[in-house]
């Protein structure tokens, strides 16, 4: 598999490269780069526009690509929309909020208005992506936004949700997989929180999506986003699912062209969705190279890679309990994806990632974008390391041996 990847054979600083950050962003395999190569030389074209033969083809490319996607979550073709990432996704649906807030959209919008008394619950778990919308939401319609707390170790307070969700709760908007801990949500526990009052749900999908079988439907959620580069896709792809009836509902975040059905001077009617929320030219090459990415990941397998990558992350885990002055961050007894965040003591994280990339190793150091998170963890930054499929034991003993070293190269031990 680690041929299918060719920057996986690169050196670093003489070292060969342990690439352990793919929760930031993934490596692309061999067939995703072709694909999208193979487009622009071959198929390059407007979509949804022009009549001619490449416009088709480009549009036929296009539109399966979305399919493809659609099926690797469980959704509906028209229940995808693309976006250039999961944050675009995320602020796609609070500014259709907005937007319904000030009467745009109409009577079938009435369902989305928000204003002082409703509330949005978000979880401290949240990278920023998944909050900072949902705070200017906030201040836009002069709803409350709260949120469900983490305990001391990172552990979601469940407890406290159901005195937080309650009848005045318009939407719960949470992370499916935390990307500083790993640990995944109760998402049915919240669904079912959100649905008894009466509140929209909106899942990030950003760190699960790529790593465990997902499926929307089952789910039960009313929204997800997610990213493609994050999921061995290029970058500047991502998607928004969402259940029909509420897409067709909402009015559009950005206008323009091609998501409309008539346009006068005075006004415009928007197409039902996707369309309505893809103005402009879109992400044509990188909808076709995420397509490539889903069909490498269904032939692997989602539930073999998730079992990989637990593996790799109890090793992980394993390793760094026994090494003196690391204290591995997150709760014990909760599930995980295959990621270790860890504070070593006595070393800044930029310090231990500087030292890691001599030995080779790539992993993430400071705040991972959820700086209230490392706030209630009582930390500023940490080293985090996050695998995927194409990692191996080996690069897990790698980063082991030189999270070792680092306490004695700073003179820590002392």
């Amino acid at each position: 598999m680690r041929a299918d990847f060719p920057i996986l054979a690169t050196q670093v600083g003489g070292q060969p490269l342990v690439y352990l950050d793919s929760g930031a962003t993934s490596q692309n395999p061999r067939c995703v780069m072709e694909a999208e190569q193979q487009f622009y030389e071959q198929f390059n074209a407007a979509v949804h526009r022009g009549a001619h033969t490449l416009a088709v083809e480009a549009t036929d490319h296009f539109e399966a690509a979305r399919a493809a996607v659609a099926r690797f979550v469980g959704a509906a073709e028209d229940e995808i929309v693309w976006t250039s990432n999961a944050t675009e996704a995320l602020n796609l649906i609070t500014y259709a909020f907005s937007n319904a807030s000030i009467g745009r959209g109409g009577p079938d919008a009435e369902r989305f208005r928000l204003g002082p008394g409703d509330e949005i619950v978000v979880t401290e778990l949240e990278h920023h992506a998944n909050l900072i919308p949902w705070q200017e939401l906030a201040f836009r319609t002069g709803a409350d936004l709260r949120y469900i707390p983490v305990d001391a170790t990172g552990a979601l307070r469940m407890d406290l949700a159901p005195e937080i969700i309650t009848h005045r709760t318009r939407i719960v908007a949470f992370t499916h997989v935390s990307n500083v801990l790993g640990t995944i949500t109760d998402v049915a526990a919240l669904v079912a929180l959100a649905r008894e009052a009466g509140a929209f749900t909106v899942l990030d999908g950003c760190q699960s999506v790529p790593h465990l079988p997902v499926d929307v439907k089952a789910l039960g959620v009313d929204f997800m986003a997610f990213s493609g580069h994050k999921m061995l896709g290029p970058t500047g792809i991502g998607a928004l699912y969402g259940r029909r009836e509420l897409l067709n509902a909402m009015p559009p975040f950005l206008t323009g062209g091609s998501m409309i059905t008539t346009v006068t001077m005075e006004r415009a009617e928007f197409l039902p969705a996707p369309n309505r929320f893809e103005a402009g030219t879109q992400r044509i090459s990188q909808a076709v190279g995420l397509a490539a990415a889903v069909g490498y990941l269904e032939e692997v397998g989602m539930g073999r890679i998730a079992g990989w990558e637990e593996h790799l992350g109890a090793r992980m885990a394993e390793g760094l309990a026994g090494i003196p002055g690391i204290r591995l961050l997150g709760p014990d007894g909760l599930a995980r994806i295959g990621t270790a965040t860890f504070d070593v003591e006595g070393v800044h994280p930029h310090d231990v990632g500087q030292f890691l990339d001599s030995r080779g190793v790539a992993v993430r150091v400071g705040h991972h974008c959820a700086q209230p998170l490392h706030r209630a963890l009582g930390v500023t930054a940490t080293t985090r390391a996050s695998t995927y499929l194409y990692n191996t034991e080996q690069d897990v003993d790698a980063m082991l041996s030189a999270v070792a070293d680092v306490r004695g190269f700073f003179g820590a031990n002392a």
